[in-house]
């Protein structure tokens, strides 16, 4: 069996194009578009790379954005100042400051301080927190677990009752993944780099979601025949046959997984495409509570 390849990167293109509709009605209607503003700290080059196709995915679907590129050697008081003028931009209804952030920088208190309503990064500490109770949904849920959960919906698969599996822990991707299957009554084991017998229990897996940031980690004799697998991971190994010198895998084996699996993200073209398609979505949903 040959597994079907889940295309993140052509259901994102779709979801871009519900975007700009929607984009375009909210200006015809009220002569205004969503506005997200990006912080930049340092000169990072993924960083920059990644706030660069942000604005560009901005571009295609007509959001406004709004750039701050700040030097690595910013204040604490002064990233602060310019989270609380964009909280009080009123054309800007996102605000994502790239992560990482310079080691001087208090992280958990410049996320804090981004206003509930504009976190459309979904890390605030009362998103999160929402997140993880019963009938508390967040305002924002954070990009990439939600991108998973909507490949799992724009492909058929029924998530109530189906056993998943989530490999990583992690605040950005593990944990609220985890979340998200739970409010769809999957029933859910987190795996993490203390679990023993893991090959075991990542055969048991319905529903796979690996992101661990461990390149080809899963080997397909760890897929139960006819999973669902969606690889969350992005990790660079050396090739000297690529033109860069490297090429990009998951945290999945996807040749082997493939003739495995019944459905399979590739890396890249899968999860990837679908983070930035969330964030647009979360920007235009941000933009929408404060224009209806």
């Amino acid at each position: 069996m040959s597994a079907q390849i889940i295309d993140g990167k052509a259901i994102a293109a779709t979801i871009r194009g519900e975007i700009k509709a929607e984009v375009d009605a909210m200006q015809t209607r009220y002569s205004q578009v969503p506005g997200l503003a990006t912080v930049l700290v340092g000169e990072r080059k993924d960083s920059q790379t990644y706030v660069r196709m942000k604005k560009q995915a901005c571009a295609e679907v007509g959001i406004a954005s709004f750039s701050h590129d700040l030097p690595a050697d910013i204040s604490q008081a002064d990233l602060l100042k310019v989270v609380q003028d964009l909280n009080a931009h009123p054309e800007v209804n996102g605000i994502l400051v790239q992560l990482p952030l310079p080691d001087h920088i208090n992280e958990e208190e410049i996320l804090s301080a981004i206003s509930l309503t504009k976190d459309v990064d979904g890390f605030h500490p009362i998103n999160i927190g929402r997140l993880s109770m019963k009938r508390r949904a967040p305002l924002f849920v954070p990009c990439t677990p939600k991108g998973c959960i909507e490949l799992l919906d724009r492909s058929g698969v029924e998530i109530e009752g189906r056993r998943a599996v989530v490999l990583g822990r992690s605040n950005i991707v593990g944990l609220p993944v985890a979340m998200l299957l739970l409010h769809r009554n999957a029933t859910l084991t987190i795996c993490h780099s203390r679990t023993q017998n893991l090959p075991q229990i990542v055969r048991e897996a319905d529903i796979l979601i690996a992101a661990v940031g461990r390149p080809e980690m899963v080997k397909g004799d760890w897929i139960k025949p006819g999973a669902v697998v969606i690889d969350v991971g992005m990790n660079a190994v050396d090739d000297p046959a690529a033109a860069k010198g490297y090429r990009l895998v998951g945290d999945v084996a996807f040749d082997e997984a493939r003739e495995v699996a019944s459905a399979i993200t590739p890396v890249p073209g899968g999860v990837g495409p679908m983070t930035i398609a969330m964030l647009l979505r979360n920007t235009l949903d941000g933009a929408k509570r404060t224009l209806e």
